[in-house]
């Protein structure tokens, strides 16, 4: 029983490696340009929802005080 789940885990381990060695892993300023492009995309759609939460609260704001 031991044996066998040591012999699996060695075949695993294995093919993981075979896999990680085949990986095409990007260069670092791909890595740096792709991650730019992220944090931009974060802080604009960030200060899009802002601005429409904004909009909403003041609309809201605005309705119940005309509403009493």
């Amino acid at each position: 029983m031991a044996v066998e789940i040591i012999t699996k885990s060695r075949t695993f381990l294995e093919e993981v490696w075979g896999e990680m060695q085949r990986t095409s892993w990007p260069s670092k300023p791909e890595v740096y340009g792709t991650t730019l492009v992220v944090v931009v995309a974060v802080f604009l759609v960030a200060f899009y929802l802002w601005v429409v939460d904004l909009a909403l609260a003041q609309t809201t704001s605005l309705l119940f005080s005309l509403a009493s």
